[in-house]
């Protein structure tokens, strides 16, 4: 059962603007003054601060003005997708003739430029290849490049291993020696800021104005970066959450490529305001269907899609490949819901870290019910499906805030070295690939270290709230305050509040959700709804009840109404 905490503040920020609760609010997430809450671009620190930049600019100012040819290599997330649709517009813009991608087959070739993605890049014949999201631990695979005669520029943000790769330019806040102010860049991000600097190259040497090319603002593409950096879950920090705002303000001001338009309506119908937590949970999860069933490709197209008429059917396959993606996940889900049950019945407590594995599962979908199960147990999760290549099993890990999952993995992999064959990712999130009989000695030793490394109070399932709000202050005008003071996101969270209320009515929605009517401001009457209850509340009488809700507006065929949309429900 987890516990509600309201959130400490170490100190009260200067924030004269704005009223005393919603300054708690931006001090309990560490602002300080008001600058951390001004998104313009101008607060974005300089391209020449990430190392390699300059390099790249420069290398691929020659590539262009040579007429070489690039061949940009992706990966299959929406990260991946969009980092390879933003470089792909934003060079051919710049003037590059001779540019290409490649998406590698996840259930194939696996994640990143490996030898065998250096095999299929070869009939491209590439002068450079451009890896997006991507490459900073592909060692053999630069190599593999690099002696096919090809030059390779890395950009990425995962973080490095021991060793990197022999490549000719790295891009990446992540490798040693790099004094960008953030490391939370996603792989968009970085792809951004070599675009960025590129831009700048080119404009001194007068290439815009010799070959009568508008040079292109880069602005405008920020939509893109701002769905890969929120669907990628990097932490919103403030250089992060400038180029989430700016990226939702051409969205909502009808200017974003027709791809994210159309999957936007195809998902949420027409909305006069779209927030981050849109790109999260609409358009993020179609494009997603398609590198986890599929090929990326699809996804990549629909956002490279010039017009919503060619964008549509894109789109359209695309939410088909979700609905098929979700049928997968609850078969899987419900399986992996009675493995745990099981792990409950013996003592959830010895268990720091979970390995689930199915000959049935989906090596595609196995990211998702890890999130799913690390959410209900609150322990590191790895969940396992087989792989394409014989008596080899894919995992992907998931993770909960103070256990470095990547790490933990180093850890396994330095004291028992035959276990891993490879694995890569970050704080939170990780994939892997072991031998199929090395799967319950992989176990025992993941949960070993996770237990040996962790301090205990990790695993306390604590909620966190920003404290009460008095009845008077659930107004349509400060749920509207909220959301215009997004974005909201990882570690920058939705502001999010406890409290306890008498229940005038509520219903079952759909079998899953309930929709309550609450006491309100002088007698009135407050919307509340939970999605996705636990069986158990659905055969609950309610009278009074425990929750943790944000303020959400409601918008209705025009009208717009404050509703709380409840994170957590306790009867009492």
């Amino acid at each position: 059962m987890p516990d509600i905490k309201r959130r400490k503040i170490e100190a009260q920020a200067d924030l004269p603007d704005y009223p005393d609760w919603l300054a708690r609010i931006f001090s309990s997430r560490g602002v300080q003054s008001t600058k951390e809450l001004n998104y313009t671009l101008g607060n974005l620190p300089a391209p020449n601060l990430m190392k390699g930049t300059q390099l790249a600019a420069q290398s691929l100012a020659e590539a262009i003005a040579n007429k070489q040819r690039l061949l940009i290599v992706a990966d299959y997330d929406v990260d991946g997708a969009t980092s390879c649709t933003l470089m792909m517009k934003v060079l051919r813009a710049m003037g590059a003739t001779h540019v290409e991608y490649l998406v590698p087959d996840r259930f194939k070739l696996g994640y990143g430029l490996s030898p065998g993605v250096v095999e299929l890049a070869k009939p491209y014949q590439p002068d450079w290849l451009i890896t997006v999201d991507n490459g900073i631990a592909s060692l053999a695979g630069v190599t593999a490049a690099k002696d096919a005669g090809m030059r390779v520029l890395i950009t990425d943000h995962h973080l490095p291993g021991e060793q990197l790769p022999a490549a000719d330019v790295i891009v990446n806040p992540n490798q040693p020696g790099c004094q960008f102010p953030t490391k939370s860049l996603a792989g968009v991000g970085v792809a951004f800021y070599v675009l960025l600097a590129l831009r700048q190259e080119l404009r001194q040497r007068g290439w815009f104005e010799k070959q009568s090319i508008i040079e292109p603002n880069l602005g405008h593409y920020l939509d893109l970066v701002a769905l890969g950096t929120v669907a990628d879950l990097v932490p919103l920090d403030h250089i992060n959450r400038c180029l989430v705002s700016q990226g939702l303000i051409r969205i909502n001001q009808g200017l974003c490529c027709p791809g994210i338009s159309t999957l936007l309506e195809l998902a949420r119908g027409q909305q006069e305001f779209y927030q981050a937590q849109d790109l999260g949970f609409a358009v993020a999860p179609r494009l997603n269907a398609a590198g986890r069933l599929d090929d990326m490709t699809l996804g990549i197209e629909c956002l490279l899609s010039e017009t919503k008429a060619g964008a549509l059917p894109l789109a359209e396959e695309l939410n088909a490949w979700n609905l098929e993606r979700r049928a997968i996940q609850d078969t899987m889900q419900q399986q992996a819901n009675t493995i745990v049950n099981k792990y409950k019945t013996k003592d959830l407590a010895k268990q720091a870290g979970l390995c689930l594995y199915s000959d049935a599962w989906h090596e595609g979908v196995v990211g998702l019910v890890a999130s799913r199960i690390k959410d209900q147990v609150y322990r590191p999760t790895i969940v396992f499906a087989p792989a394409d290549e014989p008596q080899m099993i894919k995992g992907s890990a998931r993770s909960i805030k103070g256990i470095h999952i990547r790490d933990v993995l180093d850890l396994v992999a330095s004291q028992k070295p035959h276990l891993l064959q490879k694995f890569g990712g970050h704080a939170m999130a990780a994939g892997l690939s072991i031998a199929k009989n090395h799967l319950e000695e992989f176990a025992e030793a993941f949960n070993h270290t996770v237990h040996d490394w962790s301090d205990p109070a990790v695993f306390e399932n604590i909620l966190w709230s920003d404290g009460a709000l008095i009845p008077a202050d659930m107004t349509l005008d400060n749920a509207l305050l909220l959301e215009e003071l997004g974005p909201w996101g990882q570690q920058f969270s939705e502001p999010c509040f406890d409290g306890q209320f008498e229940v005038y009515d509520w219903q079952i929605l759909k079998d899953k959700h309930i929709k309550f009517q609450l006491e309100g401001n002088a007698g009135g009457i407050l919307e509340a709804i939970a999605f996705n209850v636990d069986e158990t509340l659905l055969e609950t009488a309610f009278s009074r009840i425990e929750i943790l809700y944000r303020m959400n507006v409601n918008r209705f065929r025009g009208s717009r109404r404050v509703q709380l949309l409840i994170d957590y429900l306790k009867p009492l």
